[in-house]
């Protein structure tokens, strides 16, 4: 909203703010505007598709944009509140978007009195080719459109001049039909109820029925009269009852409503010409249908039959008796039920019968009172319900659900009553349960599988119901006890009921003594059971394990070695033996042992000698667990038996020996030290026998001497264990793999190769250079090296082959510090452990000390002179490395922000090192060239793309380049000066085509030449001009003569003393042309002409010209553009041409003696402009009033086409056409008996015809 909200001090909302706190009173209005403009686009969107609907939503807008500003200021919301000035200029705005939006008001965007094209009257030939006079002005032309047709100012739209229509219709016979479709109506049993029983009317209106009512069972006529407000008031009251039941039926609406809804409402089904109405009864009884009127109390004719009978509707429900709704399977009797129906007889009653979701459906017709006769008196007291009981007999046969359901009933006259289809209540349907019988049994024990009782704890017994019914549950099991023999005067015989939790089948029984447990019978909720086997659970109790065992000491030749025990176990296996070791003063140890059977070994022979003591402590089988044992126990001294093995045994184990004269072995021993044993040296050739004694430590070190073959010259030899004897004497021969010992006498070593004793190499920057090297030894090599400008930093090669190399990036000296093979270190051979690598050099330019530049350390640049635009200019540059060279540089230039573009980023080669470099010189501007990279042969830019110089390492060097003076005129449009006027800036050179733009650094110096093509005369000037734009001034010259003028630029001069670049060939010059005064004449000599005329005017001079006019005192202006002019006149009155002028309205002559008469277009109206329907019978006439507008005597033509619908449609088909002349009277009448629509097409009064002739001449009518 436009305007700032300036609240008055101490002024409060109109809503209080206990009630509603202002910041959500302007939430809620303003979302409420929000939400009116959306529904506004919504109404556009309308509009746009439907536009017979503008001025009704144009209407709409206008009054809600009001109440809602209005509104807005009298609720007084702080920083919402608005001057009445504000709140003024608001209702305008919106009121002008609103007529923008729906067609109110459209805007004319070309300029006033200029317009080429301008909108005519319907009828008036449309030439928008031609110019024309503004239409007239009137103040109800700005009013009209926004006021959306609630007032018509419009006398130019389509058929303004021939307006209303008069259409006469004969009347056709109406009828009136009781009950159409023959339906069955009935009053169902509740209150208050009533049915609606339809009649259909044909071409009329009823407002008065007449009808006779009898009630069911009696003679009494009653006689009623429903007027039209009792009908309008029943049919509203229908369609309000169908809207109710439409709502309700919404959550369940299916695929089939659409055909129900088309099956019960008819006037979906109704022809133009039809409507239904509809009578409103209460009661039954028999209604006869006696007269139906229409507003003319004119009766339509009544179509048989007319009478309906209208009964109470039958019924149908479950008599109140007392049935047992569950049953047990096997029950012999069955089921009776009673069903009470009322109605009008006979009577036939659907039900039907589910089983387990398996529906049957069963009709059963034909229920009378047996007493009922036929006689004909009968059949008159036949509409008279009955009150019936029929009785139902069911058999129960099939296990599961029984629903019984009424369905519908069917009552003598035909009337179905659906009962309770959607929602059953319990007097319309009927359910039982039949339940299978339980069943009992123990689970997981009976005869030969009993239950096995621990002392001293319970055993779970587990009973559990099967082929049992939920519903049925939970149940009740009788459970008999009859204690072991023997043991009856521990436990008594006992009898206990046990019972199954909520949803369970199974029940549990702790038996904490042993004896049998047997099952008697099972009772569910409804239904007995049966016990099934097995029926009796024996409980058996365990008795806990025992063993006995028997101990033996194991004796060799060193004395004990360990003991050995027998164990005979009772009880159920497996068996799981603890036992307790412990040795000397350490922690005793408790482990144990697994046995499958009842008897069983267990040996025990430590490896370590000391003093031990065995004893059992604690015994499990498959029952009990950890029993306590009390064993035998036993202790005795263990002296374990010698032996010996290599240190990391399991295999043949291979030693390497690179000098002296033994090789060290590690032996571990095992037994009573100290140890004598005794090896086998197995040379090549003889084996040694080697014998060590007093060992007295394991594991021990070995020296053994290598055999002297070998010892010289190198080798293999094996050394194998023999045997080992401890403290006590006891000797063990030993069976292991033995070792072997590899031997060499050759140690490896390595150098640099060399060739010609040069250890150098030069290599490219970032290239890898492999280093050669030659070894000795057995493979693979490790060999350490390092860089000497780095000696703390260590490299590591592993190297395959005596030939290898390493490879190295950086420059400089590399060192050899060690090497080792696969078997012993080795040595560096001394003055061939180092290597030196180097790079070379990359390429790298200057500028020639002999170039003429000064050089700016700020940013390491050298300036060079300034030149001319397109001068050539280079300077020389020296170039270091290996030829041929690549040079890229960077081409940039100044931008807006004071920072550089780069324009480009060429590259050039040279095969020289002194080579010369072009500069640009063809963009005006400061350039800056960089020199970015520099490839030659060792490093050629198309390999090293990314060794770009370093900024601070660049050459960069800058150049001003000057442009060149330059003049052009902006355009080449004609000047137009009248004769004797001065070559100075005006209106006439206003259209840029006497501007001069120049081109350089002022001041410049500027030389003209204007000559004169009729005199033959050239007239030269030279100014000085301080800017870069420039309008013809010289006041000095005068234009003597009429004809072309041109005037030429000769040469241009700036500060810059560069040479003028050449001049434009097409704007170089502009021509100036030099005129008389204009003139008017009108090639037609009439004085009288009509609206939509068109009047043609010869013109003298130059185009363009401007003709000047006056229509009823108000003056205009129409440009032209060729001669003859032509003019099309929309505006009655007196027309006058008061001047004329030529090129921008130059020269321009007065006009006095150019006038005539315009004017307006006649028009004709039926029936006053409006749409008249009449309806008419045969025998009567019809008026038909025409009314004509314009200076008589007139001459009109109307016609008579088919009658067009009230609510509008095509016209229809002409029928006759007449031509009226003479008239002098402004209305004529006519009479017609006939059928049809009568309009008018043509009028003509004493001076125009309307429509008018297509050609423009205006058919006068001659008296």
């Amino acid at each position: 909203m436009p305007g700032e909200p300036t609240p008055p001090t101490g002024e409060q909302p109109l809503i209080p703010e206990r009630l509603l706190d202002v910041p959500s009173q302007r939430l809620y209005y303003l979302s409420l505007g929000l939400l009116l403009q959306a529904i506004k686009v919504f109404d556009l969107l309308q509009n746009i598709f439907a536009s017979d609907t503008t001025t009704y939503y144009g209407r709409k807008w206008l009054i809600v944009d009001f109440a809602y500003i209005a509104t807005l200021s009298r609720l007084r919301i702080p920083r919402l509140k608005y001057s009445r000035a504000v709140v003024l200029l608001q209702i305008l705005s919106i009121w002008f978007l609103d007529g923008m939006l729906f067609g109110g008001i459209s805007l004319n965007l070309g300029l006033m009195g200029s317009s080429e094209v301008s909108s005519v009257p319907s009828g008036i030939p449309n030439r928008p080719d031609l110019p024309s006079t503004p239409e007239p002005f009137r103040l109800s032309d700005i009013f009209a459109p926004l006021t959306f047709g609630l007032f018509s100012f419009d006398t130019n739209s389509k058929d303004a001049r021939l307006l209303g229509q008069h259409t006469v219709r004969m009347s056709p016979i109406s009828t009136a039909h009781f009950n159409p479709q023959s339906h069955t109506f009935c009053l169902p049993p509740v209150s208050p109820a009533h049915v609606l029983v339809p009649i259909l009317v044909n071409n009329t209106i009823p407002t008065n029925v007449r009808y006779s009512f009898i009630p069911l069972g009696s003679g009494r006529v009653e006689y009623l009269e429903l007027g039209a407000k009792e009908l309008k008031a029943i049919e509203q009251a229908r369609v309000e009852g169908l809207q109710v039941v439409r709502n309700k039926d919404v959550g369940g609406y299916d695929e089939y409503d659409d055909e129900d809804d088309e099956e019960t409402d008819a006037s979906t089904r109704l022809q133009k010409t039809q409507s239904l109405v509809h009578l409103r009864f209460s009661k039954p009884g028999t209604i006869r249908l006696d007269r139906v009127l229409d507003s003319s109390n004119v009766a339509a004719r009544l179509v048989h039959p007319v009478e309906v009978t209208v009964v109470p509707c039958p019924t149908a429900q479950y008599v109140d008796d007392t049935v047992q709704d569950v049953r047990c399977a096997g029950e012999t009797s069955g089921v009776d039920l009673t069903i009470d129906i009322r109605g009008v007889p006979p009577l036939s009653l659907q039900w039907s019968k589910d089983v387990n979701g398996r529906k049957e459906y069963l009709l059963v017709e034909g229920i009378e009172d047996s007493s009922h006769s036929h006689t004909a008196q009968e059949v008159a007291r036949a509409r008279i319900p009955q009150k019936l009981k029929v009785p139902l007999s069911l058999s129960l046969d099939v296990l599961g659900k029984h629903t019984y359901n009424l369905e519908s009933v069917i009552d003598g006259m035909g009337n179905v009553v659906h009962l309770n289809e959607e929602h059953r209540d319990a007097k319309m349907t009927r359910s039982l349960s039949v339940l299978r019988r339980p069943s009992v049994s123990f689970k997981a024990c009976g005869p030969g599988n009993p239950t096995s009782l621990l002392i001293g704890s319970e055993a779970p017994v587990a009973l559990t119901v099967s082929n049992a019914d939920p519903m049925d549950g939970p149940w009740d099991i009788d459970v008999r006890f009859e204690p072991a023999s023997g043991d009856g005067k521990r436990m008594k015989p006992w009898e206990k009921k046990l019972q199954t939790q909520e949803n369970e089948n199974d029940v549990v029984l702790k038996a904490s003594v042993p004896g049998e447990y047997v099952v008697t019978g099972i009772r569910g909720k409804y239904c007995d059971g049966d016990v099934l086997a097995p029926e009796t659970c024996k409980v058996v109790e365990k008795a806990t394990p025992t063993a006995e065992i028997e101990w033996k000491r194991i004796h060799e030749c060193s004395g004990d070695t360990g003991v050995s025990a027998s164990l005979v176990m009772h009880g159920t296996p497996p068996f799981q033996v603890y036992y307790r070791t412990q040795r000397d003063a350490e922690p005793p140890r408790e482990l144990f042992k697994t046995f499958s059977s009842s008897r069983g070994e267990l040996t025990l022979q430590p490896d370590h000698s000391g003093h031990y003591y065995y004893t059992f402590v604690q015994l499990s089988d498959a029952y009990y667990k950890k029993v306590a044992l009390d064993g035998p126990s036993i202790d005795q001294i263990v002296h374990p038996l010698a032996a010996a093995d290599f240190v990391g045994g399991r295999g043949k184990r291979v030693v390497s020996s690179c000098e002296g004269v033994t090789v060290g072995i590690e032996v571990d021993l095992k037994g009573t030290p100290p140890w004598n044993l005794e090896l086998q040296v197995v040379g090549p050739r003889k084996t040694d026998t080697l014998e060590i004694t007093d060992i007295k430590t394991s594991p021990t070190r070995i020296l053994v001497p290598i055999p002297s073959v070998i010892d010289k010259e190198g080798g293999t030899f094996d050394v194998e264990l023999v045997s080992v004897v401890d403290s006590y004497g006891c000797k063990r021969s030993i069976s292991v793999p033995g070792v072997s010992v590899n031997v060499r006498r050759v140690k490896p070593t390595v150098k640099f190769y060399t060739k010609h004793g040069q250890r150098d190499i030069t290599i490219l920057e970032d290239d890898g250079a492999d280093l050669p090297l030659r070894l000795t030894g057995d493979g693979p090599w490790k060999v350490k090296y390092r860089h000497l400008d780095n000696p703390d930093q260590l490299f590591t090669a592993v190297l395959k082959s005596p030939n290898d190399y390493i490879h190295v990036i950086q420059k400089g000296v590399y060192e050899i510090l060690e090497v080792t093979d696969s078997q012993c270190p080795g040595s560096v051979i001394e003055n061939e452990s180092t290597y030196t690598v180097d790079w070379v050099p990359r390429p790298s330019a200057r500028l020639d000390p002999a170039t003429v530049s000064t050089f700016e350390p700020f940013n390491r640049s050298h300036i060079l002179p300034p030149i001319c635009k397109g001068q050539d200019a280079h300077v020389d540059l020296e170039l270091t490395g290996r030829p041929p060279f690549q040079i890229m540089y960077n081409i940039a230039r100044n931008d807006e922000a004071g920072g550089t573009i780069v324009l480009d980023q060429p590259t050039f080669s040279s095969i020289q090192p002194h080579t010369r470099f072009q500069l640009h010189t063809s963009i005006v501007g400061r350039k800056y060239y960089e020199v970015k990279q520099i490839g030659d042969s060792a490093y050629p830019l198309a390999k090293h793309k990314n060794a770009v110089i370093p900024r601070s390492d660049r050459l960069l060097f800058e150049q001003e380049v000057m442009a060149r003076p330059s003049a052009k005129f902006k355009n080449d449009n004609r000047i137009l000066f009248c004769l004797n006027d001065a070559l100075t800036s005006r209106e006439a050179i206003s259209n840029d085509g006497g501007v001069i733009h120049l081109d350089g650094t002022p001041p410049f110096q500027l030389a003209l030449s204007i000559r004169n093509l009729a005199a033959s005369q050239v007239y030269k000037e030279t100014v000085e001009v301080h800017d870069k734009t420039w309008i013809l001034d010289l006041p000095s010259y005068y234009f003597t003569s009429i004809g072309p003028h041109q005037i030429t630029i000769e040469s241009v001069q700036d500060s810059s003393h560069c040479e003028q670049k050449e001049l434009h060939p097409l704007r170089r010059s502009i021509w100036v042309d030099v005129a008389e005064s204009a003139a008017i004449t009108p090639v037609d000599k009439r004085v009288d002409f009509c609206v939509g005329d068109v009047a043609q005017f010869q013109l003298e001079g130059t185009p363009p010209w401007s003709i000047g006019y006056r229509i009823n005192g108000k003056s205009y202006t129409q440009e032209a553009k060729k001669s003859p002019f032509s003019l099309m006149h929309q505006q009655a009155g007196e027309f006058t041409v008061t001047s004329v002028s030529q090129q921008q309205k130059l020269c321009k002559a007065t006009v006095t003696d150019l006038q005539f008469s315009v004017h307006p277009l006649p028009a004709a109206q039926v029936g006053h402009g409006k749409r008249i329907f009449q309806d008419i019978h045969e025998g009567d006439q019809a008026e038909i009033v025409f009314t004509l507008i314009g200076e008589p005597p007139f001459t009109f033509t109307y016609q008579r086409a088919e009658p067009i619908p009230k609510k509008g449609g095509k016209p229809g088909k002409v029928l006759e056409t007449h031509t009226v002349s003479g008239v002098t009277t402004r209305e004529y009448s006519i009479f017609s008996a006939l059928e049809g629509t009568w309009t008018v097409t043509s009028i003509s009064d004493r001076y125009c015809r309307y429509p008018t002739q297509s050609d423009g001449v205006v058919e006068k009518t001659r008296h």
